[in-house]
């Protein structure tokens, strides 16, 4: 028999037992001793690209690339890249910078700039605009100097003039409201907007010409522009705008083109030239208008891209005051302008 029987059987089967059950603890525990841990890695950077069997001398990074080692490998990998959200498109309340910025000599944009000239009938003026354009909400890229995307701007002011060789009076004063709708990309932009303009004269004005002939001039008009940039400082533009309310002579067809060159970079302290002109056809005048142009020195802001110039202008046409629209006027002077 395999086991003997009686009390002395029972001992001898309780001590096999206990010897074979510490024979396989201690079996265990030697084959436990025996096989190689699983490899604890440190991960630094997730992806690695490249593995370096163990048995060879990886080269030692030369920048501050990423190195994983364990037991039996070396892992080296690249530095992380940056991410940057200025390229990506996303939805944006009140972001900075304009996808579509007012053109730099156009007569009536929304700006803050004040300009003294003299006119050959005149003497000396001093218009003045007391405004500016922001951007509600955009669908698009967050680079502050030229966003790409769909984009809701605001744009109005006040655009007095002053006579400064009759007690600086307030001669007249125009004021604008309006809402684009653009889309930028690549060099592309585009434009559709409305706005309402309306034209005031000055009381000291009326007071001291009491002759003169008081006009409502007011136009509310679809307009629909595009610009292109040939280079990054270098933008050309055109635009139609239909009025469907006017009064005072307004009519409803106006264009408006030209070309312009500014600094498309933060330019710091030292600045650089800009160039800029415009021309504005009105259906009141047959198709004629005026033809400003300018140049000077400007500053290119960080973030939003703000631009401030300073420089010469020449105007030459129809009277930008609106109340004044029969007027033909030949000015030149020195400006400053401010876009935001």
């Amino acid at each position: 028999m395999l086991y003997p029987g009686g009390k002395t059987g029972a001992a001898a089967r309780h001590l096999l037992t206990r010897f074979l059950g510490c024979a396989l603890i201690g079996a265990a525990a030697i084959a436990a001793a025996q096989t190689p841990a699983y490899p604890q890695r440190t991960w630094i950077e997730p992806y690695p690209e490249t593995v370096v069997a163990s048995d060879q001398s990886p080269a030692a990074p030369t920048d501050e690339a990423s190195v994983i080692v364990s037991d039996d490998a070396t892992w080296t990998a690249d530095p992380p890249v940056e991410y940057c959200d200025d390229d990506v498109w996303n939805w944006r309340i009140l972001p900075s910078g304009l996808a579509y910025r007012a053109y730099l000599a156009g007569p009536r944009e929304s700006r803050l700039s004040s300009f003294w000239a003299h006119e050959k009938d005149q003497g000396w003026l001093w218009d003045v605009a007391l405004g500016g354009r922001a951007a509600l909400l955009r669908y698009g890229t967050q680079n502050g100097i030229r966003p790409q995307g769909w984009e809701l701007q605001i744009e109005g002011g006040g655009l007095p003039r002053l006579g400064m060789e009759e007690e600086s009076d307030v001669q007249a004063v125009d004021f604008r409201v309006g809402v684009p709708l653009v889309y930028a990309v690549d060099n592309y932009q585009f434009k559709l907007a409305y706005y309402h303009l309306s034209s005031h004269v000055g009381d000291e004005f009326l007071i001291k010409n009491p002759g003169f002939e008081r006009i409502n001039y007011v136009r509310d008009a679809i307009v629909l522009g595009t610009g292109y940039y040939l280079t990054p400082e270098l933008r050309a533009y055109g635009e139609a705008a239909y009025a469907f309310n006017v009064d005072g002579g307004a009519e409803p067809w106006e264009f408006q083109f030209g070309m312009e060159r500014a600094p498309a970079i933060p330019t710091g302290f030292r600045g650089a030239p800009f160039a800029a002109v415009n021309a504005h056809l009105r259906e009141e005048f047959r198709f004629s208008g005026n033809l400003v142009v300018q140049a000077g020195w400007a500053w290119r802001g960080d973030g939003a891209g703000h631009l401030l110039r300073t420089g010469f202008e020449y105007f030459n046409g129809r009277d930008e005051q609106y109340s004044f629209l029969r007027e033909h006027q030949q000015k030149m002077g020195l400006g400053l302008w401010y876009d935001f």
